[in-house]
């Protein structure tokens, strides 16, 4: 559903009028906006102001998730996170075995292919110690470090629980095998800051939980990403006593409808409300749980972003047909996000997404909205009153204030995802998304902070 059709921002350009390149060059596209992130779910800013303001943390997810409940994981279950594709090489240590071979903690080995389609294991100095099959299992009562930097950009980081060693094609890939809670302790600190409110910590927690047993795996021998294209994941050396705790409070707790855990898209910030999911993610059907809600405590600004007409005919490359003319928002939605736009060139128009629009401007949010100025000196804010506070949300009554301590549920209980391995589903990010962008960031936070 489409909150409103924005009327036509017509970059009345003097450009165009005036048919003048030196008129062009003076001319800018002015861009305002709100929000960091993909804007479905929960705002991490936002959750930041409502736990300042003595909200809990299911008031908080109820808050951004509509009609859930806090159920709670009859069992724990695991994960398995791609840290790494397209090495040449493993280099690790830490660990005390690889497959059946016993290893030396305090040693570091390398793992490359062998012609044999297995993994030759080297010593440090490259000395060949024995041909494995893969993939190849890494093991340690310790965390196991890895040399090298993981998508996420941890460098030489540690990681608890396995690491497996598989070949995709020449090359290889490192997935991290580990139990859902020692997962999220190297996943909080990285998607929200630590020093933030205990119970931001564990909105968030139990947000990033959700997402990780709720989303569908990402390929059959992982679940999901170390980065936004799931959940930021900085493993064992991430982690701090504030988000462990965090973890603990919450233990097995996640977000439910309908009596099961649904996918807790989260991202960076709002910039005063969130946006229904259809609006965001192209093919996604409206979900009752993830639709756009009032965010009164995050009031997250850009620009003035400034561009010459050159600029933007340069990033509009691809879905611009001839020179700007003209930019028309033809629907927005709840938040109000741009869900679609049309391009007006001079060789003719062409209509494009609102994330579309975003990514090819570099903008934070597709929360947007576009005016002209004739020079630079002239730059002013170009809020409009449509843009600048949504039109059909209504504020949101406080939820009732949470019944039990820290760490009880006011769900039954969830069955798990029943993970058995690599193979095994588990549940989701990013929010983000896996697909979204959380996160920031999923999702990270996509997103999924993503």
């Amino acid at each position: 559903m489409v909150g409103w059709r924005h009327a036509a921002i017509a970059l009345a350009l003097v450009a165009v009028l005036a048919g003048a390149t030196g008129a062009q060059a003076a001319s800018v596209l002015v861009i305002d906006g709100a929000g960091d992130g993909h804007g479905v779910g929960m705002s991490q800013t936002g959750a930041e102001g409502l736990a300042q303001h003595g909200y809990s943390a299911r008031e908080i997810l109820a808050h951004y998730y509509t009609g859930t409940t806090v159920g709670h994981l009859a069992a724990e279950g695991g994960i398995s996170v791609l840290l790494q594709s397209g090495l040449r090489s493993v280099v690790f240590s830490g660990a005390t075995r690889a497959g059946t071979r016993p290893l030396l903690a305090a040693h570091t080995y390398i793992a490359t292919t062998a012609p044999n389609g297995e993994i030759a294991l080297e010593s440090e100095s490259g000395r060949l110690l024995s041909y494995l099959p893969a993939p190849l299992a890494i093991r340690s009562e310790i965390p196991i470090r890895f040399d090298g930097a993981a998508s996420s950009g941890v460098i030489n980081g540690r990681y608890r629980g396995s690491l497996d060693i598989v070949i995709a094609g020449s090359r290889l890939e490192l997935i991290n095998h580990l139990g859902l809670e020692a997962y999220l302790r190297g996943v909080v600190p990285d998607e929200s800051p630590s020093y933030w409110p205990a119970a931001e910590l564990e909105a968030q927690a139990i947000a990033a939980r959700t997402y990780a047993l709720a989303s569908q795996p990402q390929r059959a021998d992982f679940d999901l990403y170390a980065d936004t294209r799931s959940q930021e994941y900085g493993g064992y050396d991430a982690e701090v006593p504030s988000t462990d705790a965090a973890v603990q409070a919450t233990r097995g707790e996640v977000v439910t409808y309908g009596g099961k855990p649904v996918v807790t898209y989260y991202f960076a910030s709002s910039g005063g409300a969130t946006e229904n999911v259809q609006n965001v993610f192209s093919g996604s059907p409206p979900e009752p749980y993830l639709t756009g809600v009032l965010d009164p405590f995050d009031a997250t600004r850009f620009g003035p972003i400034t561009l010459t007409l050159g600029q933007a005919d340069h990033r509009l490359r691809g879905l611009l047909r001839g020179t700007l003319e003209a930019i028309d928002v033809t629907a927005r939605g709840v938040s109000p996000r741009v869900v679609s736009a049309t391009l007006v060139g001079s060789a003719g128009t062409s209509t494009v997404s609102g994330g579309a629009l975003e990514a090819a401007l570099g903008l934070p949010s597709t929360w947007d909205c576009f005016t002209v100025s004739s020079s630079l000196a002239t730059v002013a804010s170009g809020w409009d009153r449509a843009c600048a506070r949504p039109a059909t949300l209504a504020p949101r009554p406080r939820p009732s204030p949470a019944t039990g301590p820290t760490g009880s549920t006011d769900g039954g209980a969830v069955a798990p995802k029943g993970y058995t391995g690599p193979t095994g589903p588990t549940g989701t990010t990013g929010a983000g998304t896996a697909t979204g962008p959380t996160g920031t960031s999923a999702g990270g936070a996509v997103g999924p902070t993503a």
